[in-house]
């Protein structure tokens, strides 16, 4: 397997939430061209949009409370060939702008780069309106729309600044509290391309976003049980890795999705459809069992909700299990 650079897990992890390497990532943008953009919805800190506005007043706008609005004018700024990034919380954008979303941006294939902010359960005790877990399933659904969800900030910041260079509309997932930095400068990141991060040949773990850092917790528990688990890091939900996950699953002949997200139309459900029609084995689906949030700590939502590495390890003896 390919060096990666990856962190070693077993001893003590920087901290760090991916929306500040997201913040990091649009400074960069902006330095590297001018006509990068910006526009927030009246929640600049909290999304991490300071930075970019403090460095480039000129080209920052507050929109407001008005979500809607928001995309529209980002739609108009790509129109006239800018490379507009807009950003509130995942709850109100896409989940209050959705229609504006098709509408402004995908039906005119322009390439506005949509970043979500507070997504998941590490919005923490902020509650169920404000734990946004459908949107992968909303822009995964929206034709020519790009789907990402970093697994660090320092996947965030190198997937901002990839997203600045791409010619299509672009969805980034990013969450609020502090995730465990498992990646470094010189880990790859490309839009479109899957990692292997473990290499394993008993059972497939597939996770996204902040959920892979788990996921190599319970490959580790699960060596020693004397299963070895391969663990596939998915930052680009759509358009999938197709050849990477079906090369792993022929090989183990068994699959878990993990996902901080609704597995209904999320990454667990892309990963249905991709078997379902080209390769069927044993499968389970973590992630949001269509259930709404609740408020607590993430680690307590994590554990109550069955996407800790306790429960990913338990998925991965019961696929195991099943293709015997």
């Amino acid at each position: 397997m390919a060096d990666l650079h990856l962190v070693d897990i077993r001893k003590k992890l920087e901290m760090a939430p991916t929306r500040a390497g997201f913040g990091k990532g649009l400074v960069k943008a902006g330095e590297l061209d001018e006509n990068v953009v910006a526009a927030c919805a009246d929640l600049t800190a909290s999304v991490k949009m300071d930075g970019f506005a403090a460095a480039f007043p000129d080209r920052f706008i507050e929109i407001g409370v008005g979500e809607q609005n928001l995309v529209t004018v980002g739609a108009g700024l790509a129109l006239v060939g800018k490379i507009p990034f807009v950003s509130s919380y995942a709850a109100f954008s896409p989940g209050r702008n959705w229609e504006q979303i098709k509408t402004t941006i995908c039906l005119n294939d322009v390439p506005v780069k949509i970043v979500g902010a507070h997504a998941g359960l590490y919005t923490g005790a902020d509650g169920a309106t404000h734990q946004m877990l459908e949107d992968i399933a909303l822009m995964r659904v929206m034709p020519g729309m790009v789907v990402m969800a970093p697994c660090d900030s320092v996947e965030a910041e190198k997937m901002t600044l990839a997203m600045a260079k791409d010619k299509r509309p672009n969805y980034m997932r990013v969450a609020r509290e502090a995730t465990p930095v498992i990646t470094t400068p010189e880990t790859p990141f490309k839009i479109g391309k899957a990692y292997v991060f473990s290499e394993g040949r008993d059972v497939t773990i597939i996770a996204t976003g902040t959920m892979t850092f788990p996921a190599l917790e319970a490959a580790e528990s699960l060596y020693k049980d004397g299963i070895d688990a391969e663990v596939i890091h998915v930052p680009t939900i759509k358009p999938l890795d197709e050849v990477t996950i079906l090369k792993s699953v022929r090989k183990t002949g068994c699959v878990v999705t993990v996902e901080e997200a609704q597995v209904n139309g999320g990454l667990g459900g892309a990963i249905a459809e991709l078997l379902g029609e080209n390769h069927p084995v044993p499968m389970k689906r973590i992630g949001m069992q269509d259930h709404y949030g609740e408020s607590g700590t993430p680690e307590e939502l994590l554990e109550h909700f069955g996407l800790d590495a306790k429960h990913i390890r338990m998925a991965a003896h019961h696929v195991h299990e099943l293709k015997q």
